[in-house]
Protein backbone atom coordinates (compact mmCIF):
# COMPACT_ATOMS: atom_id res chain seq x y z
CA UNK A 1 0.00 0.00 0.00
CA UNK A 2 1.20 3.48 -0.81
CA UNK A 3 0.77 6.66 1.10
CA UNK A 4 0.73 10.17 1.86
CA UNK A 5 1.85 13.61 2.88
CA UNK A 6 2.94 16.01 5.56
CA UNK A 7 0.37 18.70 5.65
CA UNK A 8 0.30 22.48 5.43
CA UNK A 9 3.72 22.75 3.78
CA UNK A 10 3.18 20.17 1.07
CA UNK A 11 0.92 21.73 -1.50
CA UNK A 12 3.42 22.89 -4.08
CA UNK A 13 4.72 19.43 -4.92
CA UNK A 14 3.52 17.07 -2.23
CA UNK A 15 6.71 16.87 -0.23
CA UNK A 16 7.31 19.69 2.29
CA UNK A 17 9.74 21.78 0.27
CA UNK A 18 8.50 24.84 -1.49
CA UNK A 19 5.25 26.03 0.02
CA UNK A 20 5.29 29.69 1.11
CA UNK A 21 5.15 30.55 4.77
CA UNK A 22 1.72 31.29 6.22
CA UNK A 23 2.82 34.80 7.18
CA UNK A 24 3.34 35.72 3.51
CA UNK A 25 -0.31 35.35 2.49
CA UNK A 26 -3.12 35.01 4.99
CA UNK A 27 -6.44 36.37 6.14
CA UNK A 28 -6.78 37.55 9.72
CA UNK A 29 -9.84 37.36 11.95
CA UNK A 30 -8.81 39.81 14.65
CA UNK A 31 -11.83 39.21 16.89
CA UNK A 32 -10.85 35.54 17.19
CA UNK A 33 -7.09 36.02 17.09
CA UNK A 34 -6.83 33.80 14.01
CA UNK A 35 -4.68 33.87 10.88
CA UNK A 36 -6.11 31.67 8.11
CA UNK A 37 -4.15 30.59 5.03
CA UNK A 38 -5.87 28.85 2.12
CA UNK A 39 -3.69 27.39 -0.63
CA UNK A 40 -5.10 25.74 -3.76
CA UNK A 41 -2.54 24.04 -5.97
CA UNK A 42 -2.12 21.87 -9.06
CA UNK A 43 0.82 19.50 -9.49
CA UNK A 44 1.89 17.20 -12.30
CA UNK A 45 2.28 14.37 -9.76
CA UNK A 46 1.32 14.11 -6.09
CA UNK A 47 4.48 12.74 -4.50
CA UNK A 48 5.14 12.12 -0.83
CA UNK A 49 8.26 10.64 0.73
CA UNK A 50 9.48 9.53 -2.67
CA UNK A 51 6.33 7.74 -3.91
CA UNK A 52 3.70 8.92 -6.39
CA UNK A 53 0.22 8.98 -4.89
CA UNK A 54 -1.45 9.46 -8.29
CA UNK A 55 0.45 6.93 -10.45
CA UNK A 56 2.47 9.84 -11.89
CA UNK A 57 -0.66 11.74 -12.94
CA UNK A 58 -1.73 15.33 -12.07
CA UNK A 59 -3.46 16.29 -8.85
CA UNK A 60 -5.62 19.20 -7.68
CA UNK A 61 -5.10 20.01 -4.02
CA UNK A 62 -6.26 22.37 -1.29
CA UNK A 63 -4.61 23.15 2.04
CA UNK A 64 -6.26 25.21 4.80
CA UNK A 65 -4.38 26.29 7.95
CA UNK A 66 -5.85 28.31 10.84
CA UNK A 67 -3.44 29.45 13.56
CA UNK A 68 -4.36 31.21 16.79
CA UNK A 69 -2.15 33.90 18.32
CA UNK A 70 -1.40 31.41 21.13
CA UNK A 71 0.39 29.15 18.60
CA UNK A 72 -2.35 26.50 18.50
CA UNK A 73 -3.47 25.55 14.98
CA UNK A 74 -5.76 23.25 13.02
CA UNK A 75 -5.74 22.44 9.32
CA UNK A 76 -6.81 20.14 6.52
CA UNK A 77 -5.51 18.90 3.18
CA UNK A 78 -7.49 17.48 0.24
CA UNK A 79 -6.17 15.80 -2.91
CA UNK A 80 -7.12 13.26 -5.53
CA UNK A 81 -5.10 10.03 -5.34
CA UNK A 82 -4.91 6.74 -7.28
CA UNK A 83 -3.36 3.80 -5.44
CA UNK A 84 -2.68 0.62 -7.46
CA UNK A 85 -5.09 -2.29 -6.96
CA UNK A 86 -7.49 -0.25 -4.80
CA UNK A 87 -10.57 1.92 -5.32
CA UNK A 88 -8.89 4.85 -3.52
CA UNK A 89 -9.63 8.12 -5.30
CA UNK A 90 -9.32 10.87 -2.68
CA UNK A 91 -7.41 11.80 0.44
CA UNK A 92 -8.53 14.11 3.23
CA UNK A 93 -6.08 14.79 6.06
CA UNK A 94 -6.76 16.61 9.32
CA UNK A 95 -4.08 18.08 11.54
CA UNK A 96 -3.68 20.05 14.75
CA UNK A 97 -0.81 21.16 16.89
CA UNK A 98 1.17 23.91 18.57
CA UNK A 99 3.81 26.21 17.08
CA UNK A 100 6.28 28.09 19.28
CA UNK A 101 9.84 29.39 19.39
CA UNK A 102 12.81 28.80 21.67
CA UNK A 103 15.05 31.73 20.90
CA UNK A 104 15.57 31.66 17.14
CA UNK A 105 14.57 28.00 16.87
CA UNK A 106 11.00 27.52 15.64
CA UNK A 107 9.19 24.33 16.63
CA UNK A 108 5.92 22.69 15.61
CA UNK A 109 4.46 19.75 17.56
CA UNK A 110 1.44 18.28 15.83
CA UNK A 111 -0.65 15.29 14.83
CA UNK A 112 -2.16 14.37 11.46
CA UNK A 113 -4.94 11.90 10.68
CA UNK A 114 -4.79 10.64 7.10
CA UNK A 115 -8.09 9.39 5.65
CA UNK A 116 -9.26 7.96 2.31
CA UNK A 117 -13.04 8.42 1.98
CA UNK A 118 -14.71 5.81 -0.20
CA UNK A 119 -11.89 3.29 0.09
CA UNK A 120 -12.99 -0.30 0.58
CA UNK A 121 -10.39 -2.83 1.71
CA UNK A 122 -10.29 -5.82 -0.68
CA UNK A 123 -10.52 -9.39 0.58
CA UNK A 124 -7.44 -9.96 2.68
CA UNK A 125 -6.59 -6.24 2.51
CA UNK A 126 -6.04 -3.72 5.28
CA UNK A 127 -7.07 -0.19 6.24
CA UNK A 128 -5.22 2.76 4.76
CA UNK A 129 -6.29 5.34 7.36
CA UNK A 130 -3.69 6.13 10.02
CA UNK A 131 -2.50 8.90 12.30
CA UNK A 132 0.96 10.29 12.93
CA UNK A 133 2.70 12.52 15.48
CA UNK A 134 5.39 14.89 14.20
CA UNK A 135 7.96 17.38 15.44
CA UNK A 136 9.08 19.98 12.90
CA UNK A 137 11.83 22.53 13.42
CA UNK A 138 13.44 25.40 11.55
CA UNK A 139 16.39 27.69 12.17
CA UNK A 140 17.35 30.55 9.87
CA UNK A 141 20.82 31.89 9.15
CA UNK A 142 20.02 34.20 6.24
CA UNK A 143 19.80 33.44 3.40
CA UNK A 144 19.49 29.78 4.47
CA UNK A 145 16.71 28.23 6.57
CA UNK A 146 17.50 24.78 7.98
CA UNK A 147 14.56 22.46 8.61
CA UNK A 148 13.99 19.11 10.28
CA UNK A 149 11.16 16.61 10.71
CA UNK A 150 10.69 13.55 12.94
CA UNK A 151 7.38 11.67 12.56
CA UNK A 152 6.04 8.53 14.27
CA UNK A 153 2.93 6.46 13.67
CA UNK A 154 1.83 3.65 16.03
CA UNK A 155 0.18 1.80 13.11
CA UNK A 156 1.18 3.04 9.68
CA UNK A 157 -0.85 2.78 6.48
CA UNK A 158 -1.89 -0.75 5.53
CA UNK A 159 -1.88 -1.63 9.25
CA UNK A 160 1.88 -2.12 8.89
CA UNK A 161 2.84 -1.41 12.49
CA UNK A 162 5.02 1.25 14.05
CA UNK A 163 6.77 3.61 11.60
CA UNK A 164 9.32 6.41 11.91
CA UNK A 165 10.26 9.00 9.29
CA UNK A 166 13.27 11.33 9.70
CA UNK A 167 14.03 14.23 7.37
CA UNK A 168 16.41 17.19 7.19
CA UNK A 169 17.23 19.87 4.66
CA UNK A 170 17.29 23.55 3.87
CA UNK A 171 15.72 26.35 1.83
CA UNK A 172 18.06 28.96 0.33
CA UNK A 173 16.94 32.34 -0.99
CA UNK A 174 18.70 33.19 -4.26
CA UNK A 175 18.67 36.17 -6.60
CA UNK A 176 15.62 37.03 -8.72
CA UNK A 177 13.20 35.76 -6.07
CA UNK A 178 14.20 32.11 -6.53
CA UNK A 179 14.25 29.64 -3.63
CA UNK A 180 16.34 26.48 -3.86
CA UNK A 181 15.34 23.62 -1.56
CA UNK A 182 16.75 20.25 -0.57
CA UNK A 183 15.35 17.45 1.59
CA UNK A 184 16.81 14.09 2.55
CA UNK A 185 14.67 11.58 4.43
CA UNK A 186 14.53 7.97 5.60
CA UNK A 187 11.37 5.90 6.17
CA UNK A 188 11.35 2.92 8.56
CA UNK A 189 8.33 0.60 8.90
CA UNK A 190 7.90 -2.26 11.37
CA UNK A 191 6.29 -4.71 8.90
CA UNK A 192 7.62 -4.10 5.41
CA UNK A 193 6.70 -7.26 3.51
CA UNK A 194 3.93 -9.86 3.35
CA UNK A 195 3.85 -11.83 6.64
CA UNK A 196 3.84 -15.62 6.80
CA UNK A 197 0.77 -17.51 5.54
CA UNK A 198 -2.13 -17.30 7.94
CA UNK A 199 -0.98 -14.04 9.54
CA UNK A 200 -3.60 -11.35 10.10
CA UNK A 201 -1.01 -8.55 10.26
CA UNK A 202 -0.86 -5.85 7.62
CA UNK A 203 2.29 -4.79 5.81
CA UNK A 204 3.71 -1.77 3.93
CA UNK A 205 5.01 -3.23 0.67
CA UNK A 206 8.64 -2.10 0.38
CA UNK A 207 11.83 -2.30 2.41
CA UNK A 208 12.93 0.72 4.46
CA UNK A 209 14.22 3.37 2.08
CA UNK A 210 15.75 6.81 1.71
CA UNK A 211 14.53 9.68 -0.43
CA UNK A 212 16.07 12.88 -1.82
CA UNK A 213 14.23 15.91 -3.19
CA UNK A 214 15.69 18.93 -4.96
CA UNK A 215 13.55 21.88 -6.03
CA UNK A 216 13.36 25.49 -7.12
CA UNK A 217 10.39 27.81 -6.73
CA UNK A 218 9.54 31.39 -7.59
CA UNK A 219 6.56 33.71 -7.74
CA UNK A 220 5.65 33.78 -11.41
CA UNK A 221 2.79 36.32 -11.41
CA UNK A 222 0.16 37.86 -9.12
CA UNK A 223 1.12 35.76 -6.10
CA UNK A 224 1.18 32.43 -7.99
CA UNK A 225 4.15 30.25 -6.97
CA UNK A 226 5.67 27.97 -9.59
CA UNK A 227 7.92 25.03 -8.71
CA UNK A 228 10.19 22.49 -10.41
CA UNK A 229 11.13 19.47 -8.31
CA UNK A 230 13.23 16.33 -8.80
CA UNK A 231 12.35 13.31 -6.62
CA UNK A 232 14.51 10.23 -5.99
CA UNK A 233 14.35 7.24 -3.65
CA UNK A 234 16.82 4.46 -2.91
CA UNK A 235 14.68 1.49 -3.97
CA UNK A 236 16.88 -0.13 -6.58
CA UNK A 237 14.39 -1.42 -9.15
CA UNK A 238 10.72 -1.52 -10.07
CA UNK A 239 10.56 -5.05 -8.65
CA UNK A 240 11.27 -3.55 -5.19
CA UNK A 241 8.41 -1.05 -5.55
CA UNK A 242 5.18 -2.47 -4.12
CA UNK A 243 5.42 -5.67 -6.17
CA UNK A 244 6.43 -3.99 -9.44
CA UNK A 245 4.45 -0.72 -9.45
CA UNK A 246 5.71 2.33 -11.36
CA UNK A 247 5.32 4.81 -8.51
CA UNK A 248 8.88 4.84 -7.12
CA UNK A 249 10.74 6.07 -10.21
CA UNK A 250 12.97 9.14 -10.22
CA UNK A 251 10.91 11.94 -11.75
CA UNK A 252 10.42 15.68 -12.19
CA UNK A 253 7.29 17.39 -10.89
CA UNK A 254 5.86 20.78 -11.87
CA UNK A 255 3.60 22.72 -9.53
CA UNK A 256 1.58 25.92 -9.31
CA UNK A 257 -0.01 27.27 -6.11
CA UNK A 258 -1.63 30.48 -4.90
CA UNK A 259 -1.78 31.11 -1.12
CA UNK A 260 -4.52 33.46 0.14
Amino acid sequence: MIRHLALVATVVFGGTLLAPQASQAQQTIDSLGLAVTTTPAVVSDYSFRGFSQTRRRPAAQLTVDAEHTSGLYVGAFVSNVAFPATNTRQEIDYNAGYRFAVGDLKLDIGATYYTYPGYTAPTGGFELNFWELALRSSYEIAPVKFVGLAAWSPNYTGESGSAVYLEGGFDMALDFGITFSFRGGYQMVERNILPAAGSTSGYFGTEDYGTLTFGVSREVFAGFIGSFTAVYNTLGSQADCFGGQKVCDTRVILGLSRPF
